[in-house]
């Protein structure tokens, strides 16, 4: 083979981080060899919340825009799909390269599957088995359909084994967001070394997952806890778009003054602000991982995690979702200092390294 054709699809914000080093290897390493094309879906259409992260992560513009916008999950599915395999057809790929878990990873996984094309799937095997989880679906969904898998903890070896998965499908090749953030941890101190932080102790929180912020009396009572929290340990909230309009709607709750309210960051200037908290709480997947790899207490929002290594092994701890769960975790958090950890297996900044050498390997591409 002459040259060996991927398309690489990002579609919501975690997904930039992900592809970043997977295109920097192809450039560097495999430049007249592999031939990267980069889809942007658009399923994040916010020039804050996809286009920022393009210019922040020095990855260039994508070949394909779709801009299918907002939706339902059937309809932007589906608006992803139908634009998808336009550009599948014109460019007849080797491989289609997914990440992650959102409506876009499932969406064109099968489309490449349906018109012959092999699939890879970066971050696979990772579970929740909670199926009220949308991401939950798209994760075993894009499972099922992929040739290659590529694993960043050994729980998803696991599960895909369980799951019927071949041994010569799974590739445990490391974390491509921890890649991601040690290449921008190098970066930060040479961009703005100037840039303000908060002097005292502080926090930092993401909240956008549906469960928590869509229920208005859910919300309440998570905002309420945290306001508690707040009173001791400001906290710094780069808010999504979404959970601002659900925040609006519920109006101000006593305690929030020390909850400051900020707009979505790009990824440098959320990793300058975050890196330095005492605490993070979050009900996102990515920063359950990056705090394990720079060993910040984490408090996860949620009542599972996909991704139990964080628990296992890092400084990760589950919370869960009520104001009693929430404030019983902080009052571990302030007894013990926070949970101690180390950093897992292959998390070492060469994930992406490793998942285009297996790729250019077996199609033997030297």
């Amino acid at each position: 083979m002459a040259t060996l054709k991927l398309i690489l699809v990002a579609g919501a914000r975690p997904n930039f981080m992900k592809i970043a080093p997977i295109i920097r290897v192809i450039q560097s390493r495999y430049a007249g060899k592999i031939q990267g094309i980069l889809v942007h879906t658009g399923q994040h259409y916010d020039y804050e919340m996809s286009q920022a992260f393009f210019d922040d992560l020095k990855i260039r513009q994508p070949d394909y825009y779709l801009g299918v916008g907002s939706g339902s999950h059937a309809v932007q599915t589906a608006q992803i799909m139908i634009a998808f395999e336009e550009v599948c057809l014109k460019e007849r790929p080797d491989i289609v390269v997914v990440v992650g878990d959102v409506n876009s990873t499932a969406a064109c996984a099968l489309v490449a599957k349906k018109l012959g094309i092999k699939a890879a799937h970066v971050e696979a095997g990772l579970r929740s088995y909670d199926l009220t989880m949308p991401e939950e679906i798209n994760r075993m969904v894009t499972d099922v359909l992929s040739d290659f898998l590529f694993v960043s903890e050994r729980s998803g070896i696991i599960n895909l084994k369980k799951e019927g998965k071949p041994d010569s499908a799974i590739h445990f090749v490391g974390n491509v967001m921890v890649d991601t953030l040690y290449f921008e941890l190098a970066r930060l101190d040479m961009t703005d070394p100037k840039a303000q932080q908060p002097t005292e102790p502080f926090a930092v929180l993401t909240l956008h997952r549906p469960s928590n912020v869509d229920d208005e009396e859910k919300l309440r009572e998570i905002m309420g806890a945290l306001a508690i929290i707040a009173a001791e340990l400001p906290i710094h909230f780069p808010v999504h778009p979404r959970t601002r309009q659900r925040l609006e709607a519920i109006g101000f709750l006593p305690g929030m003054e020390n909850i400051h309210l900020l707009p979505p960051l790009p990824y440098q200037a959320f990793l300058r602000l975050w890196k330095d908290a005492s605490l993070v709480l979050t009900d996102s997947g990515g920063l359950q991982e990056e705090t394990t790899a720079l060993g910040i207490p984490c408090l996860t929002l949620r009542e599972n995690t996909e991704r139990p290594i964080t628990i296992e092994e890092g400084t990760n701890m589950l919370a869960g979702t009520s104001a009693s769960t929430i404030l019983t975790a902080y009052e571990s958090f302030k007894t013990s200092g926070g949970k101690k950890g180390r950093i897992p297996e292959l998390w070492d900044g060469k994930a992406a390294e490793r998942i285009v050498t297996v790729l250019a390997e077996h199609y033997a591409i030297r």
